[in-house]
């Protein structure tokens, strides 16, 4: 494994060298691209320089202890810490998501369960809209279908991080699947419980020049803005359903009031699922094996249980419950998504330790 940590760290050393070029500075973009670089090796050259310098100490201190005792115990104080340094090397070596620094679209849809299914929808689009609030992204619901009773059809909201966070894909990225709700539903006079269920779908946004869209491969239909009880909302045909032919990806907004925001909004989120289906293409070609990772890609997998009589949360991916699924649906998540990422990590891990020479 640590064959490659020279060649990173002399690639770290040409990188500091040429971020001291003021002529590189001319090409931001390209200077942007080296800093992000720089700053993805720095931790693990660092780590890297760390275990070395422990390795030194510690064979020194083994020439020692023959004379002094107290060098044994030094020695063996550096071998542990030689080993927490691998095991870090081994985590910040394993290949990142290159989407985690990205923003991100998230829509929720309404499935099984008529309306308390629409009201559970309503429930996860809070509870994703007051975790971005506890962690200072910025969001903006592009479009939704509210229901009479408060519920909702389906909704789509952007997720921006904004300079210096966590990238909002490297945290909602786990959140895509089918999310089943178990509880006394407000319609029901008999006091049962109902499972219904919502799905929620994940996309890191895409950058105009990341996917180009030709004018000619997309239909532009517009029609009047409903809502609930299919009451007008404008007079004037400002809602937007862009169809894009190549693929069949439908995507419609009507929030905005006009015809032209409301197409660049659909635009923006079809740019994201064109972006998520030429990377689920690509995945599907170069590792279709990989079965055992945590799944966020396959939406048909019922991925969590919230048990309100229970007051319990079961995400059914990595074993993961709690019983404080009052605070998660206050927007808590973090603790479940520190556990499937933490599966991911794991996973990555052994696929790693697999893939390289028993002998290192």
């Amino acid at each position: 494994m640590f064959d490659r940590l020279g060649d990173l760290a002399s690639e770290r050393a040409e990188l500091e060298r040429a971020l001291a070029d003021p002529g590189v500075h001319a090409d931001p973009e390209q200077a942007r691209a080296l800093a992000k670089r720089y700053a993805e090796l720095t931790p693990i050259v660092n780590a890297f320089r760390e275990w070395q310098q422990a390795g030194e100490d510690e064979a020194t201190a083994l020439e020692l202890a023959p004379e002094d005792q107290a060098f044994a115990a030094e020695a063996a104080e550096l071998a542990a810490r030689r080993a927490e340094l691998e095991d870090r090397l081994r985590t910040l070596l394993v290949p990142k998501d290159p989407n985690d620094e990205r923003d991100t679209i998230l829509e929720v849809k309404a499935g099984e369960g008529g309306e308390e299914s629409a009201l559970f929808a309503a429930d996860l689009l809070r509870m994703y809209l007051r975790y971005a609030e506890r962690h200072g992204w910025k969001t903006e619901v592009i479009d939704s279908t509210p229901t009479g009773l408060g519920g909702i059809k389906d909704a789509t909201v952007a997720v921006k991080t904004g300079r210096g966070g966590t990238g909002a894909w490297s945290r909602l990225k786990y959140e895509g699947g089918v999310h089943r709700v178990q509880r006394v539903p407000v319609t029901e006079s008999q006091g049962r419980i109902h499972t219904s269920a919502a799905g929620v779908l994940v996309l890191p946004e895409a950058d105009p020049v990341d996917v180009q869209i030709n004018d000619n491969d997309i239909k532009v239909d517009v029609f009047r803005s409903s809502g609930p009880g299919g009451q007008s909302v404008n007079t004037t045909d400002s809602a937007v359903r862009i169809t894009h032919l190549p693929s069949g990806i439908v995507v419609s907004c009507q929030n905005e009031k006009s015809q032209l925001q409301n197409k660049e909004q659909a635009l923006r989120v079809l740019r994201a699922r064109l972006l998520a289906q030429a990377e689920a293409d690509a995945d599907a070609k170069a590792a279709a094996e990989r079965k055992a990772q945590v799944r966020t890609v396959d939406r048909s997998e019922r991925i969590r249980t919230y048990n309100f009589p229970e007051n319990r949360i079961s995400d059914h991916r990595v074993g993961y419950k709690a019983y404080n699924l009052d605070q998660v649906i206050d927007g808590e998540l973090d603790a479940v998504i520190d556990a499937l990422a933490a599966a991911d990590l794991a996973a990555k891990l052994a696929e790693r330790e697999r893939s390289e020479p028993a002998a290192r």
